[in-house]
């Protein structure tokens, strides 16, 4: 009999074939099921690196605290136990993308949330489209653009670098219908990434356009009315006062002679 750590080994490698890591997780879900505690903490146990790589790509540029990420990653895992269909192929897939998606979620909410006054920001979120190259699949999936099995192709094959031919007998497909699955998952990953880069970018020419009120001579008034030390008025040498319109200079008195 394996060792739960034995076994997640074995899942682990490149010559288990995707029949039989369905087969052992449906096995381990029906136990968490029907045993509770122990058997969940089984499924954690075995699913760990998954659990911690996508933490870690979640994690990556946030530089707050990480621990409800990291929660909430689990959370999703654990939930989604309780539901996943094992009917169906790619049981540790689903598993992962569900955890995926409550940790984004996670992620998204610590981004919104307005901050104490008197503090400043400590992460922001990354320029379109997020950087990690699992998180833009991550949204495409939560955005429903790709599914998560084409998501998983796609990791597999580009960011793990994972033969096709491996992945095809993975999914008990030919060879030349993954690689067709993927072209087509690929250029709607491309498009979708293509409109959300193209709506920042709208974004950001808008917010750059001045308005027809917003004359040129208008943004030269604004500089002459802030405070910049490139205009002439702009008080930061007086402390942020406006300087005083100069006196007239009085009337000059002739000269008269002395006696």
């Amino acid at each position: 009999m394996l060792r739960l750590d034995e076994l997640r080994d074995c899942l682990l490698r490149r010559g288990c074939s995707q029949d039989t890591r369905d087969a052992v997780w449906a096995h381990l879900v029906s136990a968490s099921r029907a045993e509770g505690a122990v058997w969940t903490l089984g499924c954690v146990g075995v699913a760990a690196p998954a659990l911690i790589r996508t933490s870690a790509a979640l994690t990556s540029r946030f530089v707050g605290d990480t621990a409800d990420i990291e929660a909430a990653v689990l959370a999703g895992f654990i939930a989604e136990l309780a539901q996943i269909d094992c009917s169906r192929k790619q049981i540790m897939v689903r598993l992962r993308w569900a955890a995926y998606r409550a940790g984004h979620a996670a992620v998204r909410e610590a981004l919104d949330t307005p901050l104490p006054s008197g503090t400043t920001p400590s992460s922001a979120p990354p320029p379109r489209p997020w950087g990690h190259p699992d998180i833009v699949l991550a949204r495409a999936v939560a955005d429903e653009v790709i599914t998560p099995d084409e998501a998983h192709l796609i990791g597999a094959t580009r960011l793990e670098r994972i033969p096709l031919t491996e992945v095809a007998e993975r999914f008990g497909a030919s060879y030349e219908a993954i690689k067709k699955k993927r072209q087509r998952a690929e250029r709607k990953l491309v498009d979708y990434l293509r409109d959300d880069s193209d709506a920042g970018h709208d974004d950001e020419t808008t917010a750059r356009t001045p308005s027809p009120a917003q004359s040129p001579s208008a943004g030269r008034r604004r500089c002459a009315d802030g405070l910049s030390r490139t205009c002439g008025e702009s008080g930061v040498q007086k402390c942020g006062a406006r300087p005083a319109l100069p006196s007239p200079a009085p009337a000059r008195k002739e000269d008269t002679p002395c006696d």
